[in-house]
């Protein structure tokens, strides 16, 4: 049994409840003192409220304080006695009805707090980020496409190319997406014919860049290890292990390639377990929305970029405005997270969990 947090009012409040402390007694053993035994049995029982300096967190929130109306700042938490080890302690949260995080951290949606760079580290140590909506809807989509597309599972929208590229024109898609292998298919657009792969080390020391093509010095279909359209995600680890390869094509039985597999996907899974990943395995990401009827068009490029939920982002949640939005969405996007608000009364919360949000976003500040 873990130990009970304590919390306490700041300096200057007077206690509700006075500590006490009622040694337990104990016949001594023939030899030992008695101070030994009772120090040890005062330790080993299971702490009562008269042990407890300041108040329970029952005490505080339950309804036994005559307080109302506490923040942050009016209550420190008191340690207590620790009898198990970090590895027991599990912060698992739901952020969402579906979304569950390993450490319960979320970034804000500020223009100057969380993009893509700040959602993926978020995601890798287990928590989310929210992309701000200080963007054109493109650019925001493209934020969110970043986070989907950094640590992949099923890579389901790899960057293909033709093999009558010149490697110039590979030069400058490797400078642009950070990638360094492409799968080659026929019209270089995903879902077509697989002809071959070619990866950095096939063309690292052609010297006439922009005259040698792409099918010059790829590595053929024939010459590929291959994963077959269906297979699981630890099946294709395990074959990415086996062949010491860096990439594996996931095809149809026609020859489409349907997904890709990267190894270095490997490593970043065995140094971020926590990470927060969708049933592909990618990362998850939320993004924040307005409630003026421009911002539909926002949720569908969102959506279609492979956002995980949307955080309607208003100070003031219950408004008619958010209601349509939030409406709209559940109606549209059925499977969609959605987070509405900000609320602080129970009418409030009410009247967005009417419209059907997944998550309610809590907190009002003072104005500025």
């Amino acid at each position: 049994m873990g130990a009970e947090a304590i919390v306490t009012p700041a300096a200057g409040e007077e206690p509700v409840k006075g500590a006490k402390c009622d040694r337990v007694r104990s016949r001594s053993p023939r030899g030992v003192p008695r101070a030994s035994v009772d120090a040890k049995a005062e330790h080993d029982r299971p702490a009562q409220d008269e042990d407890l300096d300041g108040h329970s967190a029952a005490d505080i929130f339950g309804g036994g304080s005559s307080r109302s109306g506490l923040t942050y700042d009016d209550l420190i938490c008191l340690p207590g006695h620790i009898n198990f080890g970090v590895h027991e302690v599990c912060l698992e949260s739901r952020f969402t009805q579906n979304i569950r995080l390993k450490t319960p951290v979320v970034s804000s949606p500020m223009d100057t707090v969380t993009e893509h760079r700040m959602a993926i580290a978020m995601a890798l140590q287990g928590g989310i980020g929210v992309i701000h909506t200080n963007l054109s809807i493109e650019a925001q989509a493209q934020q969110v496409a970043h986070v989907k597309q950094y640590k992949n599972g099923f890579i389901m929208n790899p960057v293909c190319i033709t093999p009558t590229a010149k490697l110039s024109e590979l030069d400058d898609i490797r400078r642009t997406c950070g990638f360094t292998g492409f799968p080659v298919t026929e019209d270089g657009k995903m879902g077509s014919k697989l002809l071959g792969l070619i990866t950095k080390r096939d063309a690292d020391f052609v010297d006439n860049r922009a005259a040698t093509a792409v099918r010059d010095v790829m590595k053929p279909v024939a010459e590929l290890r291959v994963g077959q359209e269906g297979i699981e995600l630890a099946a294709a680890h395990e074959i990415l292990r086996e062949s010491k390869v860096g990439k594996l094509p996931i095809v149809a039985g026609d020859g489409r390639i349907v997904a890709l597999v990267a190894r270095t996907d490997l490593h970043k899974q065995a140094d971020f377990p926590l990470a927060t990943k969708d049933r592909n395995g990618r990362l998850m990401v939320a993004a924040a929305v307005g409630t003026r009827p421009a911002d539909r068009d926002r949720v569908r490029a969102l959506v279609a970029a492979g956002v995980d939920a949307v955080v309607v982002d208003s100070s003031q949640g219950d408004s008619t405005f958010q209601h349509e939005i939030l409406r709209w969405m559940k109606a549209e996007f059925p499977a969609l997270q959605v987070i509405g608000g900000n609320v602080v009364t129970r009418l409030q919360a009410k009247h967005l969990i009417d419209c059907g949000v997944d998550a309610l976003r809590v907190g009002m500040g003072i104005g500025s």
